[in-house]
């Protein structure tokens, strides 16, 4: 207890000269102090009023933050004297420049100035003849200042009418009204008010009012009929009201011009119309008939501000062109005899560089010790057909040896592949969409890819797919292949790897499922591309179902076309949240979960469709595809330890905490949880080798999941440091493991970076980020 007492003691001492170490007392003028905060306090004679939500708003007035404290010490503005002084040294130089913040003092505030706004804050919401006074409260170096702020009864909406005449603007603003959020007993409210013009200015652009504005619109108060603090509020148009702007305006004219560069007199050499739509261009570029539906304006149609902007949304996605601009021209501004105007439309579209070649030189290396060089080239055609189609060829080459890893030192593949994709900009083959939003998109796939690891085998696949894409709105994404079908062939196996099969069933059985045919949907939610969110989150979740249209046809056979095929489904979820705030930093939590089920025709999932924990893009204490499943660890003497680790659950957990450093160079903190199992029992076959025996019952005792899963996730932390220029992210993370899931359960816990052996600490190399 004595020794507790010295320790606290000593701490509380320590803590001490901290503090008046970091104080600030003595680098103030001596005619100065410091400004410590405004407080606001609000006495009112309603007893209903929201209290909390009008003082949220009126300490929104207060033009000045007082200095930040961390544990009572102003760190910020300590080192902004610090950094003034003659010999500064680098180290408060440094701290200033990151978290130096300039004094703020008594002298820069205004309190008169304050009380006025807050006054004319009151007036806005309602509370006329309010009161506010300050005081200012001193200590030798602070100062506060508290605002007392009494409030009468608000003024309350009676009656709201709109002032109409016989003019048909009116008609539609009184249709517009009936969703008004002005109702009677509302408290008189300033910024409702303005909301309310800006929203009827933009319901009558969509239903033709071209050169309306909300400026046009005027609201007027009444109090005279009351005794109490009531109103009776009237909407009129302002007198004076240009006549043009009072009358809705249709579609005359639509003239487009597919391929539009600046400068161009858009002479006419190239004329086609289609649907009452002039389509202008020297030589046919895009085939008028296939842009045409991208169009949403149809001649006689009545301006809208929306499809005006959706057609151009549309336009830009056909992904052609890199400028769409759309114009409207008022034909004639003296209204006709049905009481409208008319508009000329021109749409001038600016397209993309048709053809294009792009190459990577890549240097890769890996958590399990694999490094080595690799060359990527895509060729892209744009617009190939002259209907927007693109047309993607993608050839890749790399080469790999392990550097590291034990026993398995000196191995090395060799990997390659080409990848063919052809986008279509409209559903095929469906008739012409009218998907407001967005174009949907037809995508079809085909490529081949061939995977040679020195002294065990080769492996080629071969895949296409034929499906759609599609936005449902800014943040919503779909994406459905009814179409996908994956070829795996297992060629040239060395005796040393066919012994490894042997003695692993598992694996075995996973490489004999060769052909895959099925579909797959994706749906995303993504809030991360509005950039002014501070609280984005994203979702994803994708399903997977194979086989099932193979065996209707085959009549429950257990191959197709003479091959083998997996029966499976399988579908997982992503689910992050960000909390950003100031200076680039941002805060991320994500959860991730997937189950696969093989059934039928398998016995286990496909060795591509397994799921896998550790790596850099994962748990990133551990190995890559090297945690699970559940408490199983190959051994020492165990061949299949090459192999990736694999299961058909998963379950996942991050958190990371991103932050800048300096320039392009940026930091992170992270945290990582996680792991894989077997939802099932490996079956033994009747031939079985007593390795294959031993291994498949450590499998089912260690690797099944169970109401102890908790127990068996691997977690780590760790730090990073990203070089991110204009999203292009190289990623260098440090981590360590805090738990091990296949020790013995009683030595699962370790500190990090200071407790384990060689595999205490792992080094991430990467591109973009993990999530």
């Amino acid at each position: 207890m004595k020794e507790n007492a010295r320790y606290r003691s000593l701490f509380i001492l320590t803590l001490t000269l901290v503090v008046y170490s970091c104080g600030v007392s003595k680098y103030i003028p001596e005619d100065e102090v410091l400004y410590a905060g405004s407080e606001i306090r609000i006495e009112t004679e309603e007893d209903t009023l929201k209290i909390n939500q009008v003082a949220e708003e009126l300490n929104t007035l207060i033009p000045q933050e007082p200095n930040s404290k961390i544990l009572g010490m102003r760190l910020g503005l300590y080192y902004h004297f610090k950094a003034e002084q003659e010999k500064p040294g680098f180290l408060n130089k440094w701290l200033n420049k990151k978290i130096g913040e300039e004094p703020v003092y008594l002298s820069d505030v205004d309190p008169q100035r304050v009380e006025k706004l807050i006054l004319n804050r009151l007036d806005n919401r309602g509370f006329f003849n309010s009161r506010v006074a300050s005081q200012i409260d001193k200590t030798p170096k602070t100062a506060t200042i508290t605002y007392t702020t009494k409030l009468p009864r608000p003024y309350r909406l009676e009656n709201f009418e709109l002032q109409k005449d016989s003019l048909p603007i009116y008609s539609e603003i009184q249709d517009i009204l009936a969703n008004t959020p002005i109702k009677s007993g509302n408290r008189f409210d300033l910024e409702l008010m303005k909301f309310e013009r800006e929203r009827i200015d933009n319901q009558l652009k969509q239903r033709g009012y071209y050169n309306f504005n909300s400026d046009f619109l005027i609201f007027e108060a009444d109090t005279n009929s009351y005794d109490t603090p009531k109103f009776d509020l009237l909407l009129r148009l302002k007198k004076n009201t240009p006549s043009k702007s009072i009358i809705p305006y249709t579609i005359d004219s639509m003239t487009v011009f597919p391929k539009y560069t600046v400068g161009d007199t858009t002479s006419v050499a190239y004329n086609t119309i289609v649907n009452g739509i002039n389509f202008i261009q020297e030589e046919e570029f895009f085939k008028p008939k296939q842009l045409q539906p991208y169009i949403l304006f149809e001649k006689g149609q009545k301006y809208n501000a929306n499809t005006a902007r959706l057609t151009s949304n549309r336009l830009s996605s056909i992904g052609s062109y890199k400028y769409v601009n759309i114009q409207f021209k008022e034909k004639d501004t003296i209204a006709g005899s049905d009481g409208s105007g008319a508009l000329d439309m021109d749409i001038f579209l600016s397209p993309l560089t048709k053809r294009s070649v792009r190459a990577e030189l890549q240097g890769v290396t890996k958590s399990n010790g694999f490094a080595g060089p690799g060359i990527s080239v895509s060729y892209n055609n744009r617009n190939v057909f002259g209907a927007g189609e693109t047309l993607s060829i993608t050839g890749s080459f790399s080469y790999e040896t392990q550097l590291s890893g034990g026993s398995n030192t000196g191995l090395s593949s060799i990997s390659g592949g080409l990848k063919t994709d052809l986008i279509i900009p409209r559903l095929v083959p469906f008739s012409p969409s009218r998907f407001k939003y967005n174009v949907p998109k037809t995508k079809i796939s085909l490529g081949v890819d061939f995977l040679d690891r020195s002294q065990l085998y080769t492996l080629t696949s071969f895949n296409t797919s034929y499906g759609y894409t599609w936005n449902a709105n800014k943040y919503v994404y779909h994406e459905l292949n009814p179409i996908s079908i994956n070829y795996v062939n297992l060629a040239n196996t060395t005796d040393e790897f066919d012994q490894i099969l042997d003695d692993n069933p598992y694996l075995k059985s996973s490489f004999e499922q060769q052909f895959i045919a099925g579909l797959n949907y994706k749906f995303t939610y993504n809030e991360l591309v509005d950039e002014n969110k501070s609280h984005p989150i994203y979702f994803a979740t994708s399903l997977d179902i194979a086989g099932n249209a193979l065996n209707l046809l085959n009549g429950g056979k257990e191959t197709a076309f003479g091959l083998d095929y997996a029966q499976y489904a399988k579908m997982d979820v992503d689910f992050r949240y960000y909390l950003r705030w100031k200076n680039e930093q941002t805060f991320i939590t994500r959860l991730y979960a997937g189950l696969g089920v093989p059934y039928g025709n398998s016995s286990t999932l496909p060795f591509v469709k397994q799921f896998f924990s550790g790596g850099p893009y994962s748990v990133r204490a551990f190995q890559i595809r090297s945690l699970g499943p559940g408490t199983f660890v190959a051994e020492d003497d165990d061949d299949s330890s090459y192999f990736d680790q694999s299961g058909n659950i998963q379950l996942e957990g991050n958190l990371e905490y991103r932050f800048p450093i300096f320039s392009y160079l940026k930091g992170a903190l992270f945290a990582d949880v996680g792991n894989v199992w077997l939802t099932y029992e490996p079956e033994i076959s009747e031939d079985e080798t007593e390795e294959g025996i031993a291994l498949i019952e450590r499998l089912k005792t260690q690797g099944k999941f169970d109401k102890d899963w908790i127990k068996e996730l691997g977690a780590g932390v760790g730090f990073g440091l990203r070089v991110d220029i204009q999203s292009f992210v190289i990623r260098l993370d440090l981590a360590s493991p805090i738990r091990v899931p296949y020790l013995p359960e009683g030595e699962r816990s370790r500190i990090p970076f200071f407790d384990g052996g060689d595999d205490n600490l792992m080094f991430n190399f990467a591109i973009g980020y993990p999530f």
